[in-house]
């Protein structure tokens, strides 16, 4: 605009090209601001209005309204809010022309200028002072038996530990793994039967982590600022075979196929830097692991002159020992736990709970002969996958794990004592034809609960999954939770045993398993146990064969086995049915 214009026009000048750019006629502009059309189209012309890009026209209109508010007189409360608004937009309007000069994004935001100016805290970062907490909460926990596991652990390359269960071997290991990984930024790939089974090393970690350093680690794989990458890993390890780490394998006497899994997993760590550490419980006898642990398959392929010999025995190994074919191994009993400082444990409690055969397996480290099992640890394998990979319908954290699919439950007692230790709980859901399996998707044992607290338990189950049957052992104390359950599952099927009762539960089980109809988690080998600790007998008089797990002929232990086969006894005679099933009472 000229200085003409601006002199004796302006306030008509800008009027007018506001109204024109609003959409009014040239015409009506004249008669609202009283001067000529001429002079307006003149205006339009030479100043070229009608090419003015949008934003031109925006910054007119805030003028436009803003002389108008600040020219009013008397102006109102909402007059102010106004002008202070139009005042922040001229503001953006600003900083959007500086930055279309200079391009940087600072002057469009200058929040952006602080934000890189402030030091960023890389995620999963526990800082110096986090690490130092870390180590001392670490080294303050142990046992004097994980003690020596840490000692081993700065000597040998590779560690073979058979326990017992419950002596803190995966909490164990979850610390001294995370720690070294941000002491020393190694990668640790943790092995497990089960995808599910691996992540309870994660969940360690970020606990502990959580709770010395109040950090929350996030990320799966777990990755550290240093560079190290923790991974979590089921059977599923043979595509990840580019992974490179210090090696922990879980529970590896309860993994099928053994060998060939340990030959893909081994490459993993084979670099002389990375370690090797194998632990678990003792299975059979005739798992393909046990070769490994004995030395025998070390010695397989070698000359008579080049072969060790290993002791294997726990007089040999209760303090650990470096052994000829380069591992470290070490047998740790529950009753070795408790001498090394663990006072997690009842003796005498567990003494009553468990037949001398279940101790010496699950506590005393000793393994099965179950050539003769009525559930031999093979056929067992079988039922055993990676349920995260493989139930792609199931959402196990969630409120309704199943949806609306229905299920079955099956409860089992077993132990005699009137404070409820030692019964177990299972949710099947059922098969819907002879081509699927039945899934064992979830398992609980109730210890220290009465029995009006387990049927609170199974109370629960039901408003987590549509229930279509409860089945429970009655004899002897089962019958008090039973009565419970009934007042909310009025159709509970009950299980009075005798011989007959429990070969037919036993039968129809072996027949599911035979023909591949039973799945449940690889990781859970707490129910292979069990299972595996069914055996065939006679009954007192010596006419029957029956089928024992413990102390008492008539209940037995191997609790969880006896719920699932309680909760199986639901499928009819003639098998699956589209509807799930119907209803199959034993007397």
């Amino acid at each position: 605009m000229d200085k003409v214009v601006e002199s004796e026009y302006r306030e008509q000048f800008v009027s007018a090209r506001t109204l024109l750019w609003m959409g009014w006629r040239p015409s009506r502009i004249a008669e609202h601001l009283d001067i000529s059309p001429q002079l307006i189209n003149a205006w339009r012309k030479r100043f070229k209005w009608d090419d003015a890009p949008p934003m031109e026209r925006v910054e007119s209109s805030l003028e436009s309204r803003m002389i108008q508010l600040i020219f009013k007189d008397p102006k109102e409360g909402k007059d102010y809010k106004e002008i202070d608004l139009l005042g922040r937009q001229f503001e953006r309007l600003a900083r959007v022309h500086k930055y279309e000069e200079t391009g940087r994004e600072s002057d469009l935001n200058p929040k952006i200028q602080e934000r890189n100016r402030a030091p960023r805290k890389a995620k999963n970062d526990i800082g110096d002072e986090g690490l130092e907490l870390i180590e001392k909460a670490f080294d303050e926990s142990l046992f004097d038996y994980q003690h020596k596991w840490k000692v081993a652990g700065l000597t040998q390359r590779i560690r073979n530990i058979l326990k017992s269960r419950q002596i803190g071997a995966t909490w164990y290991f979850a610390r001294e793994a995370i720690v070294d990984a941000f002491h020393t930024g190694k990668n640790k790939i943790f092995l497990s039967a089960s995808k599910a089974q691996a992540h309870v090393f994660r969940q360690y970690i970020v606990q502990f982590i959580k709770d010395t350093c109040g950090v929350e680690l996030r990320g799966d794989p777990l990755v550290l600022p240093n560079g190290a990458t923790l991974y979590f890993l089921g059977t599923n390890v043979r595509t990840a075979q580019s992974y490179h780490g210090d090696l922990y394998m879980d529970e590896y006497f309860w993994i099928q196929n053994f060998q060939e899994f340990r030959k893909v997993a081994s490459g993993m760590a084979m670099h002389k830097k990375w370690s090797q550490t194998y632990f678990s419980t003792p299975s059979a006898i005739t798992h393909d692991a046990y070769p490994f642990w004995t030395g025998d398959l070390f010695n397989k392929r070698r000359a008579k002159d080049k072969r060790v010999s290993i002791d294997t025995s726990h007089a040999a190994l209760a303090n650990g020992m470096a052994c000829g074919d380069g591992q470290w191994r070490q047998i740790v009993t529950v009753e070795d736990a408790m001498a090394g400082g663990c006072d997690l444990f009842d003796i005498d409690q567990l003494r009553l709970e468990y037949s001398d055969d279940e101790y010496a397996n699950l506590l005393m480290c000793q393994f099965v002969d179950d050539t003769h099992a009525v559930f031999p640890l093979a056929k067992l394998q079988r039922c055993m996958v990676d349920s995260w990979v493989e139930w792609r319908d199931l959402k196990p954290y969630t409120d309704r794990p199943l949806g609306d699919g229905a299920v079955w439950i099956g409860y089992d007692p077993a132990g005699g004592s009137e404070d409820g230790d030692g019964a177990g709980v299972a949710v099947v859901s059922p098969s819907r034809s002879n081509l699927k399996p039945h899934r064992v998707i979830e398992k609980q044992r109730f210890r220290g609960l009465d029995y009006e607290q387990q049927a609170e338990e199974i109370r629960k189950l039901t408003h987590r999954y549509n229930v279509a049957y409860i089945g429970i052992d009655t004899t002897g104390l089962g019958e008090a939770v039973a009565e419970l359950v009934e007042k909310f599952f009025p159709a509970v099927t009950r299980f009075n045993y005798s011989p007959d009762v429990k070969a037919r539960l036993v039968i129809k089980t072996q027949n599911i398993i035979d023909r591949g109809r039973l799945q449940f988690d690889a990781g859970w080998s707490d129910l292979a146990q069990s299972f595996m600790a069914i055996r065939r007998g006679m009954t007192d008089s010596q006419r029957h064969i029956t089928y024992k797990s413990g102390r008492r002929e008539d209940t037995g232990h191997a609790d969880l086995a006896w719920a699932v086969m309680h909760a199986l006894a639901n499928e009819p005679l003639e098998g699956p049915t589209e509807q799930g099933g119907s209803m199959m009472e034993i007397y």
